[in-house]
């Protein structure tokens, strides 16, 4: 936050001193400075590029990288926890070597490069070694986005004269809150859009333009920041108060250890007062009493992260279809910048005068108390729709069972006997068994009666099963080709996406090549009879939801529907100038709709407003002038922490089923915030003073003054309203 300059008097050009007059009709005449125009801009850029990034990293992390859905969000918490790790570093640079100018300028160029690395580390072509450049690109960003996330929104509060333009501070403040606002809104609804239905470089996915848009957006911030450098107002570093804090603490336990005749102080830090003034002491004093309150916050930001990684992989496994519209699992995140929008003016102007005109929920530390109640509450909603989902789920092979398909890949009856049970398979048909019990390997025979499909003679065999696994025969009479096997895929597909297997049969011979094209998506199968491709496919929002046509050797021969989560196996028959498919489900689509999660995203978000812009107001007002940056900088390190307990929790593999742990978050979530309801019971809020005075005080520093503008121990910040 930058002081404010409240000069007293002015004097002209030969020294007199203006008249008071004259003087404070010039500040009336101070006009808006231009320059926040090229901040503000830069802002919306810059928020685009980073959330349009994230919205769609944990999937490309999962469907692209093939990460596991644990690994996956191992990975994309270790980013955000990195994105808020160096924060501290930005802030440093700026205050003490570069200025804010710099700093913004020199990282903005490190994540623009991390953004254009990430990009083409997914364009097959290049042939750069995908995972290690995704991560060192990933790195690049968190370096560039953290450092200059504490910069920003300072800068441009330099380019305001105080405390004549207060009120249009106040106002840069709103414009900038909807710059944030608005630029991830837009992006974290479009970049999935790019990533589902642009087609490039043969993949159903195009991770790589859906990267490159928020890298170009990060391009045209810097041309734009840099713009506008004839217009601002850059100010030299002035040193890091973080740095003071550090060597005076540890004075502090140096003296305290090696003491000897050193006379017993009433307080730990006393024992720096050789080399530090006593009002740096008091107030690191005052800054521990704020950051003892914060040890238990980091949980919150482990629930409310998990948005983008956990209820992203939830939300691949359920029906986004509405009408002709698709929402796609990682456009849900959507919700929350747009329920914010909603929520902030809502609570501002109806819910908090309401609650404290009853004396509930009217202070800080309350409101803190209730944000984290939401957030456990949120993940409960997260359990019980995953527990809702767990019944849709496919059945897969585990240890000490086996799974069993045998397909007729012709157009005829099929006569069979399994294993001494007799069945008669249609024409297309398929036989299974889902719960073969074995141990090992299992051996059994069968006989088909191909008679009735222009061959003679019976065909005996035997077919194994395979412990944990599901295999697949297709039945082929012995003077064309021996039946053949597979191992199935059985379980719903990383991306959410239908998966679909071709078997192709052809009465010219089992070498012939079949074509089979899915128009809408754009996807061509090539296959003989004994290859059976299998690939997840890109819904389209542009026809009838689910229904592709078929196209077979550049033949029109119907359509078919599959739909979000299946798995189907398509059968083509060539004989002659006949040419029919059929098409059988494997696994069942998704049936809970995706709309079913909005009830926990709603309540996080309300969570968020009570938690994120109330703790900013909190920390604030309860430092003295000369912490705010510290506690600034402790409040991003609180999310940075609590992404580091999802990678624990995650790491550690404490539960097989997801609700499981999403109720242990729920209970993780209540306790803390308990703990930390106990702790702010005994805390005393400070009042400060424009002398920098403080005392205690059970009344709360509101945001705004009486006068409606911000207190002077304030000021908002970006990381007030999107974190």
């Amino acid at each position: 936050m930058t002081p404010k300059e409240t000069p007293s008097v002015s004097r002209l050009s030969d020294g007199s001193i203006r008249d008071k007059q004259a003087s404070e009709l010039e500040n009336e005449k101070l006009k808006y400075p231009k320059s926040v125009f090229f901040i503000v801009t830069n802002e919306f850029c810059e928020r685009f590029s980073y959330y349009g990034m994230r919205t769609i990293l944990a999937l490309y992390l999962k469907n692209k990288l093939d990460y596991s859905d644990n690994t996956a969000t191992v990975i994309y918490h270790i980013f955000t926890m990195f994105v808020y790790f160096f924060p501290l570093l930005g802030a440093m640079l700026a205050d003490s070597v570069l200025g804010k100018f710099r700093t913004i300028f020199y990282l903005s160029i490190v994540y623009a490069l991390g953004q254009l690395l990430l990009s083409a580390s997914a364009v097959p072509t290049f042939g750069l070694p995908i995972r290690e450049f995704s991560i060192i690109g990933l790195l690049l960003i968190a370096l560039g986005t953290g450092g200059i996330k504490p910069c920003v929104a300072a800068f441009g509060g330099d380019q305001f004269i105080l405390p004549q333009q207060e009120k249009h501070l106040v106002m840069f403040f709103s414009v900038f809150y909807f710059a944030i606002n608005s630029g991830s809104l837009i992006s974290t609804f479009l970049t999935p859009e790019l990533r589902n239905n642009v087609k490039c470089f043969g993949d159903q996915e195009c991770f790589s333009v859906a990267f490159l848009v928020p890298a170009i957006l990060m391009i045209v911030s810097i041309i734009i920041f840099v713009s506008g450098k004839s217009l601002y107002r850059l100010k030299e570093p002035e040193g890091n108060v973080v740095l003071d804090v550090v060597k005076c603490m540890s004075r502090a336990v140096y003296r305290k250890v090696k003491r000897k005749k050193e006379v017993e102080r009433e307080h730990w830090l006393d024992y720096a007062d050789d080399k530090y003034d006593t009002t740096l002491i008091s107030d690191i004093k005052a800054a521990l009493q704020v950051l003892t309150l914060f040890i238990p916050l980091p949980f919150f930001w482990a629930l409310f992260d998990q948005q983008g990684s956990r209820w992203t992989f939830q939300a691949t496994r359920m029906d986004g279809q509405i009408g002709s519209f698709l929402v796609k699992a990682d456009q849900m995140q959507v919700i929350n910048p747009l329920f914010i929008v909603i929520f902030i003016p809502i609570f501002e102007t109806c819910l908090y005068p309401l609650m404290a005109k009853i004396k509930c929920i009217d202070t800080p530390l309350k409101k803190l108390t209730t944000g984290g109640l939401l957030a456990a509450v949120a993940f409960i909603l997260s359990a019980l729709v995953e527990l809702k989902l767990e019944t849709t789920y496919p059945v897969l092979p585990t240890s000490g069972t086996a799974q069993l398909r045998i397909f007729n890949p012709r157009d005829c009856t099929l006569p069979i006997i399994v294993n001494n049970q007799s069945i008669v398979m249609e024409p297309f048909g398929i036989w299974g068994d889902s719960d073969v019990n074995i141990n090992g390997n299992k051996s059994i025979a069968y006989s088909a009666d191909f008679s009735q499909c222009g061959s003679n003679k019976n065909f005996s065999g035997i077919i194994t099963a395979v412990e944990g696994h599901a295999t697949s025969y297709v039945l082929q009479p012995s003077s064309e080709s021996y039946s053949y096997m597979y191992e199935d895929y059985v379980n719903k597909s990383t991306s959410g996406n239908p998966a679909i297997r071709v078997l192709s049969y052809n009465t010219l011979g089992s070498k012939v090549i079949t074509r089979v094209e899915l128009t809408q998506a754009n996807y061509v199968f090539q296959t003989t009879s004994t290859e059976r491709d299998i690939a997840q496919v890109t819904p389209v929002a542009d026809f009838a939801p689910g229904e592709y046509n078929i196209k077979v050797n550049g033949k029109d021969v119907g359509s078919i529907f599959i739909k979000l989560g299946g798995v189907y196996t398509l059968q083509t028959y060539i004989h002659e100038n006949i040419t029919k498919i059929n098409l059988t489900t494997i696994t069942s689509a998704n049936s809970l709709h995706i709309l079913w999660l909005i009830p926990q995203y709603v309540v996080i978000t309300m969570g968020e407003v009570m938690f994120s812009v109330t703790g900013l107001e909190f920390a604030f007002t309860q430092a003295p002038i000369t912490m705010k940056s510290l506690l600034q900088a402790a409040w991003l390190m609180t999310v940075a922490f609590g992404n580091l307990i999802v990678v624990i929790i995650a790491e550690a593999k404490i539960f097989d089923r997801q609700a499981s742990e999403f109720f242990l978050f729920a209970a993780l979530m209540t306790v803390d915030i308990l703990i930390f309801a106990v702790m702010a019971k005994f805390y005393k809020y400070r009042t400060y003073n424009d002398d920098e005075s403080t005392e205690p005080s059970d009344e709360h520093i509101p945001l705004e003054g009486k006068d409606g503008r911000l207190n002077e121990s304030f000021s908002t910040s970006e990381e007030n309203v999107k974190l």
